[in-house]
């Protein structure tokens, strides 16, 4: 069995949120050579935020750990699920709408 990290997300627009993280995701699993390395489910909507939740296979997280070496350890955030996150925040910037991420305890 992998080992996985479930990230819960909330965002305001499903639609691009999740379009935006399978981009980024899908990039991550270029720059490591992974197939299929994430899934994202579908939202559940409430007060006018979407919920979802994307799982990412931890060895392909330490991958691109591995790879990007350095920057990745400058990322903010402690450990490596955190600095992930910020991988991520980092690369699908401003041009989201409203969304956060958090690694589902």
């Amino acid at each position: 069995v992998q080992s996985t990290v479930h990230i819960n997300v909330s965002a305001i627009d499903y639609d691009a949120t999740s379009r935006a993280l399978a981009t980024v995701l899908d990039r991550m699993q270029d720059m490591i050579h992974g197939k299929e390395e994430f899934r994202i489910t579908d939202s559940e909507a409430a007060f006018g935020w979407h919920f979802f939740v994307v799982t990412v296979n931890a060895v392909a997280i330490e991958k691109l750990a591995t790879l990007l070496g350095e920057e990745f350890q400058r990322i903010k955030g402690k450990g490596m699920e955190k600095k992930f996150l910020g991988w991520i925040e980092q690369r699908m910037g401003n041009s989201t709408p409203r969304f956060k991420l958090a690694i589902k305890e």
